[in-house]
């Protein structure tokens, strides 16, 4: 038999009552408990930052440090704040971050792009104009499959206000042929 335990989550500016597994991880009940999925599940180990969420003591300020949820008991979670993808953006819409991966195209498949913004939140939290190693040491954590990070690293420095987003048209626009396409069958050459 599983053993549960009550346990109170304080997630994007809301405090949560839980009945929780005792081995429920912070990412198990941030998407399955209250239903935010915008952190996702990618290698459960803490190697790929997908699942990367803000934290801070509850009292603290700021919006707080990147961990990995996946590693993260929920009940190690209860002094903390949590800040998930969709407690970022404010009343008046995007996070500067968020609107900087939309206008560099850093935007591919979408998995590790929460994380990623995340991470870079709090670099510019802590840092608001980093260089461009700093860039790169604050994203270490998060993996993207899709990029090839230029245009990622891009949207760090145009959030940061050091550049404008380059004339090239996002991503999203330069599609591939759908026969070309992961989602399509691609004929198979034989030599």
């Amino acid at each position: 038999m599983r053993k549960t335990e009550l346990i109170k989550l304080f997630v994007n500016g809301e405090e949560h009552s839980l009945a929780v597994p005792v081995q429920r991880t912070l990412l198990e009940a941030l998407r399955y408990d209250l239903g935010l999925i915008g952190s996702k599940q990618g290698c459960d180990k803490g190697d790929c930052g997908a699942c990367t969420v803000l934290a801070r003591p509850r009292q603290g300020s700021g919006r707080g440090e990147p961990i990995l949820s996946c590693i993260t008991l929920a009940a190690d979670a209860q002094d903390l704040a949590v800040t998930t993808i969709e407690g970022l953006a404010g009343p008046q819409g995007l996070d500067v971050v968020q609107r900087a991966f939309v206008d560099c195209g850093a935007l591919q498949c979408g998995f590790c792009q929460p994380g990623m913004m995340l991470s870079a939140r709090a670099l510019l939290d802590n840092c608001p104009k980093p260089s461009l190693p700093q860039i790169k040491e604050a994203l270490s954590g998060n993996l993207c499959r899709c990029t090839g990070y230029s245009q990622i690293y891009q949207a760090v420095q145009v959030a940061a206000g050091m550049r404008k987003p380059s004339a090239r048209a996002p991503v999203q626009a330069e599609r591939a042929a759908p026969s070309d396409s992961v989602a399509h069958p691609v004929k198979e050459i034989v030599p």
